[in-house]
Parts: structure tokens; C-alpha cells; sequence
């Protein structure tokens, strides 16, 4: 290519390029813009950062996951983006070609090894050969990124920098002329999209690409708006803009539109810090908008990094986290959660505020799954593990979580009430209990993310520990718009935590009203009588309609030692390390029976206990579990159900409690002595 050519690609190309949107989106800068600077530091870290950075891949923490960069397969790299890589495959094969390039151009810039910058250069070339960076169109036409797009530009802007020694001039304006064609503009489309939906001309999927699950499009302008499918292109429009800032037309126009964007998302955390998507959502969409809001400091010295209560969403980050035998990552999994997954952010936090809470976080709570961890910790911030004021929370979105403390063999109970949100399940008001090492109230993994999978039958209520009204779960969406939220609400309406029990309500009656407008009532109470003993207190009321009611309980057995057995009015589910026993007690006849969800085999096997009450128009029904560690028996249990006062006698494990409940009061009050 000759300096002619570099000359156009530079500018008149770029600019061109950039401008081929649709003509409706080039509207007015009516913003104030924001002070800035211009600075030479890099997006995310100097030359003078390196060696602290290099201390860190020797850390224990962080070692093992520099070890998998490091020790990557450079040929099998070299042999699939040369050979095995399709062009119309943006889901695996343009995400894999993005990692490695973001593998390979961090450890270049720590080694110089050149190996490294070989495939990450051949990485590069074949990004440039897709003729899109994402596989969503608007009008048929323009595309718009939602993932692939912004990561592909987040990776290609700190490879532009992070190999700057290794590229050729040449190779150099080529990235940016396809940082300012294929990737800021397609961001740019997204983001305008979700700010003015009513001139989108029409959101789908591009025809070229071999991606399967096609479903309606036309409402995710409004429904991504709340996702974190609209962080991932604020970061990445938000990088392209600080890179090419002074180089390219376009770029304080994308500025702007990232950082108006940012402001606007920054209320889908919480002002506490919790996260509507749940914690494995949580770390990829926090992670995203610091690294925006970072290189923005870094670059043009404008300082948003306080947009969010970072510090909270941290401890939100911790407070989700549930270490089980096995799984030190495990979490409450509520929605399509399965683990606390990166917790990079930690890190970043840790050394902002000086948090030691944060650092603690960084260095023992969930995974390290990024490279960002390695650029952000910093070794003179001591780790102190959190105390026990930390054990109770009612998060902002009331999600409700009790502990005693953040071992893997600590109890934890968690209750879902709380609002919609994305990548939710139909699972208000069910429960998380574990104990001793064990999950023995389970809200089950690996839900499909499409409706037309037998296991999207896992998104429901009835695979979830949840009530059931004549085989029935309050509303739920069917699926053909994605995971999106719902309408159904919970709402927390009493709370009392202590350093010894928890005592929590939640109504969920209207969620249930969308599906059966006879419903009158459904409420749930729970006694978490710190450290194995749980009440579950179920009230379910009917309007004129009899109704049988159903309350499931799911079994964990995704490692195939999860059983379950019943009798006249208990239940025992056992797992390799513990127990639980329960005690059924109700207003109107039970029956106790179990049962596995209807979904193939090679997905797993789902077992649940269903108690299920007779036809009555007030259900009121007690679930009375004790928790046990496996080869010890469990404690003597007593109850009597003399109105309005049933009274439970418990003995465990050295605990000697009895507990009242006012089952005529709709908010039942609750005396423990």
C-alpha cells in the first residue's frame, strides 16, 4: 500500500466512511461539551506501569490465568484464523479471532516476545476481512453492533496502542480506518437507536450470517435500552472516540453520544451498586462501562469514574457470592446467573478508593477471567476480608440475601423478590438455601436462551422453589423477543435481620393476578434461624374460585448426586456433603410427591419435591428444614397449628428455638424466644 493510498485511508476515506449512517442520525450537537485535554498516557496504562504489571502475573491469584495467556497454542491460533475461520460467523469464530488478539497483544506488550505480535498482526488482518463487524442490520443495510462490534473495537484500539512497535504505518492507519468504518459506527447506530427508537427503521438479522436462532427484533431498541447490550457499545464507541480524538470528524460527535449514553445507563445499578441482570451479568457490564469511563480520564482528563456507587457494586458483587464444595465461584444464581464469574472491576476499584473490602474481592472472591485484573491491582492495598455487618442485605432492587459468613461451608439464604429485569426467570419469591458445603434449595442452571429449546421449560416457575397455583407460575413472556424482562413484581414488605435469624416477607400477588385474576393474595415469609434452620410460610388466597396450589422445592443435581424422597408430610433431600429434612404442615390436606422437569438428558436431570394442598380458597402452609452435614443426624422438629398461632419447637444442632407465626395476619407477625 503506498503513502498515497495511507494518505486517503487516513482522511478523506476515514471520514467517509464514518459518515455512512443514515442520513437521520446526523442531527446537531445540542450538548455542552465536556472539558477536555488531550494526553499522551496510554488508554489504560504507561510504560512505566509495566513492571508493577508484570509483578502481578507472578501473584497467585493472577498467575494461573497469565499462565493460560502465556501458554496459549500459538500454531492451533496461526492454523484457525488461517484456515478454519468464516467470515459469516460473527457468534464463534469473529468472538474467538477477538480473544486471541486481545491475548496476544496484552502479552506482547508485557514480553515483546514476537511471537505474539505475529498472531496477533494475522488476528487483525482477518478482522479486516469481515465485510461487518456484527451480524445485526437496520433497514436491511446498516449495521449495528450489539457485541461483536464494540469488543472488536475495544480490542482493536488498545492492540493499536499495546503493539504500537510491531506495526507498520501501514497496518496502523488500516486499523483505525476500520475502527472508524466497521466498529464506532455501528456502536454509534445502537446507541442512537435506544435513544430515539421511534426513528429506527427496523432492527433484524443480517441475511449473510449463519447464526440460527432468529427471532423478532422490532421492539429491542426499547427493550435493550435496560441491558447490558447497550454498555458493550458504550465502551466501545466511547474507546474509538479517545483514540481517534483530533484524528477523525466524527469522533467528539461519538464522544458525546457515549458519555450522554453512560449517564443514562448508570441508574440500572443501583444506588447501594446492585445489578438488575443478575452477578454474572453484573462484572461484564460494570468491567465495560470502567473502561470507557478510565480511558476517558486517561485520555482527555474528563472524570466521570464516579457515575456509579462503585464501591457498592463491588460489595454487591461479594453479597451475590455463595461458595459451595467444588465451586468456589458459585453465586446466588437468580435469572440466568451461574457464577460471579470476572470480578476485574475489583481490582480497579480497590485502587481507585484505596477499599480494602474491594481488594479482599479481587483476590479471593469469583473469577479472573480478564487481563483488565493484571492492569489494575496493585499490591500496597491490603485485602481485608469483609466482617459481618455485610452478612445481611435487602439490595435497592430487593433481592434479599442472609449469611453466616463467606465460606464455602457458610450458610446462605437468598429470596428473589423484586422487580423484572433481563435475563430474569419466572422465579419470584423462590428461595436459595445452602449449607455445609451444599446447595439444598436450588434454582437450576443452563435455562435456554431460546423458546424453542425443551429447556426453556427451566426459565419457569415450576423449576424454580416457587408456588404453583393450579399448576400455574405468574407471568412470564414466551420467549420470541429473546430474555428479555417481564411484567411480573415482587415487593418486599418486611424486613428484620440480626447477627442470629433473618425474618423477611415478600408479596408477589400481582404477578400472580396477571396469570389468574382471581388471585387474591401470595405471599411468602421466611425464618432463616441462622446457621441450618429455615421457615418457609406460604399464604395463597383466592378471590371466589377454589384452587389447588403447588410448592415446589428443586433438587441440585448437576454432578448427579442430588436425591430426593418423601413421606406422608416430609420431604428429605440429600447431597454428598449434607441434608436437607423438612416438615410439612398445612391448613388443608397435603400430599408430598417428587418429580424430574421434562428436558433431555444430555441438558441434565432436574429433580424437584412437589407439596401440593387440596382445593381451598386460604392456603396457608408451612415448610419447616433443617440443614444437617452428611453422616449426622438431624435435630427434633414439633409444631402445632392452633389458630391464629402455629407454634414450631426446634432442637439442632444445639439450637433450641420456638418460633410463632400469626397465620390470620396477611403480614404475619413472627416472635422467636
Amino acid at each position: 500500500m503506498n503513502s498515497s493510498r495511507r494518505e486517503f485511508l487516513h482522511t478523506a476515506a476515514l471520514s467517509a466512511a464514518a459518515l455512512a449512517v443514515n442520513p437521520n442520525h446526523l442531527f446537531s450537537d445540542l450538548q455542552k461539551r465536556p472539558k477536555q485535554r488531550e494526553s499522551n498516557r496510554g488508554l489504560l496504562f504507561d510504560a512505566t506501569d509495566l513492571d508493577r504489571i508484570r509483578a502481578t502475573t507472578k501473584h497467585p491469584r493472577f498467575a494461573p490465568f497469565w499462565k493460560s495467556l502465556r501458554e496459549a497454542d500459538l500454531e492451533t491460533d496461526r492454523r484457525f484464523l488461517r484456515n478454519d475461520l468464516r467470515l459469516n460467523n460473527h457468534v464463534a469464530d469473529m468472538l474467538r479471532a477477538r480473544i486471541i488478539l486481545e491475548r496476544t497483544s496484552f502479552c506482547y506488550a508485557l514480553t515483546k516476545d514476537r511471537d505474539f505480535s505475529e498472531v496477533a498482526k494475522l488476528a487483525i488482518e482477518r478482522l479486516f476481512d469481515y465485510k461487518r463487524w456484527d451480524y445485526f442490520l437496520e433497514a436491511g443495510e446498516h449495521t449495528f453492533g450489539l457485541q461483536r462490534a464494540p469488543e472488536a473495537t475495544i480490542a482493536m484500539s488498545f492492540a493499536r496502542e499495546w503493539l504500537e512497535d510491531a506495526l507498520s504505518e501501514e497496518m496502523k492507519h488500516e486499523m483505525e480506518r476500520q475502527i472508524g468504518e466497521k466498529g464506532a459506527p455501528a456502536c454509534y447506530r445502537t446507541l442512537y437507536g435506544m435513544k430515539y427508537p421511534e426513528r429506527v427503521r427496523g432492527w433484524g438479522f443480517d441475511p449473510e450470517d449463519d447464526y440460527q436462532y432468529r427471532f423478532d427484533l422490532s421492539r429491542w431498541p426499547l427493550i435493550l435500552n435496560a441491558t447490558n447490550l447497550k454498555v458493550i457499545p458504550i465502551a466501545g464507541l466511547g474507546i474509538a472516540a479517545c483514540l481517534l480524538h483530533g484524528k477523525h470528524p466524527q469522533a467528539q460527535r461519538w464522544l458525546n453520544m457515549a458519555l450522554q449514553s453512560a449517564k443514562a445507563f448508570a441508574p440500572m445499578f443501583g444506588s447501594d451498586g446492585c445489578y438488575d441482570e443478575g452477578v454474572s451479568y453484573w462484572g461484564y457490564t460494570a468491567l465495560h462501562l470502567t473502561l470507557f469511563l478510565e480511558v476517558l480520564y486517561r485520555k482527555l482528563g474528563i472524570d466521570e469514574r464516579s457515575i456509579i456507587n462503585y464501591r457498592g457494586t463491588v460489595r454487591y458483587g461479594l453479597q451475590m457470592s455463595m461458595p459451595t464444595i467444588g465451586k468456589p465461584d458459585d453465586a446466588v444464581n437468580f435469572g440466568d446467573a451461574s457464577t460471579v464469574g470476572d470480578i476485574s472491576v475489583a481490582a480497579w476499584v480497590a485502587r481507585r478508593y484505596n477499599d480494602r473490602v474491594a481488594q479482599y474481592v479481587a483476590t479471593s472472591v469469583g473469577e479472573v477471567k480478564t487481563h483488565y485484573a493484571l492492569i489494575w491491582y496493585d499490591s500496597k492495598i491490603r485485602a481485608t476480608p469483609p466482617g459481618s455487618d455485610l452478612h445481611d442485605v435487602r439490595f435497592t432492587n430487593d433481592i434479599v440475601v442472609s449469611r453466616t459468613g463467606w465460606g464455602e461451608r457458610s450458610s446462605v439464604v437468598a429470596l428473589r423478590s423484586g422487580t423484572p429485569g433481563n435475563h430474569e426467570h419466572a422465579d419470584r419469591n423462590s428461595v436459595l438455601f445452602t449449607a455445609y458445603g451444599e446447595r439444598l434449595l436450588h434454582d437450576p442452571f443452563k435455562a435456554a436462551y431460546a423458546y424453542t429449546l425443551p429447556h426453556w421449560v427451566l426459565r419457569k416457575t415450576e423449576a424454580h422453589t416457587a408456588v404453583l397455583i393450579d399448576g400455574k407460575g405468574h407471568q412470564y413472556h414466551d420467549g420470541k423477543e429473546g430474555t428479555n424482562a417481564s411484567w411480573a413484581e415482587a415487593t418486599v414488605v418486611d424486613y428484620t435481620a440480626s447477627s442470629s435469624h433473618l425474618i423477611v416477607s415478600s408479596d408477589a400477588t400481582e404477578a400472580y393476578r396477571l396469570v389468574n385474576a382471581d388471585v387474591d393474595l401470595v405471599r411468602r415469609t421466611l425464618v432463616f434461624l441462622k446457621p441450618d434452620v429455615l421457615l418457609i410460610y406460604d399464604r395463597i388466597r383466592l378471590k371466589s374460585k377454589k384452587a389447588k396450589v403447588q410448592l415446589r422445592y428443586q433438587v441440585f443435581n448437576g454432578d448427579g448426586k442430588g436425591t430426593a424422597k418423601e413421606t406422608e408430610d416430609t420431604f428429605l433431600i440429600e447431597r454428598p456433603h449434607a441434608s436437607l429434612r423438612a416438615s410439612v404442615l398445612g391448613s388443608d390436606k397435603i400430599l408430598i410427591r417428587t418429580g424430574r422437569h421434562a428436558v433431555p438428558e444430555d441438558v441434565g436431570i432436574y429433580p424437584y419435591v412437589e407439596v401440593e394442598a387440596l382445593d381451598s380458597l386460604d392456603h396457608r402452609i408451612l415448610t419447616v428444614c433443617t440443614a444437617q452435614e452428611a453422616g449426622e443426624e438431624h435435630g427434633k422438629i414439633s409444631h402445632t397449628a392452633t389458630d391464629p398461632i402455629w407454634t414450631v419447637k426446634v432442637d439442632h444442632n444445639g439450637q433450641s428455638k420456638t418460633v410463632g407465626i400469626n397465620v390470620d395476619e396477611e403480614l404475619p407477625r413472627v416472635s422467636i424466644v
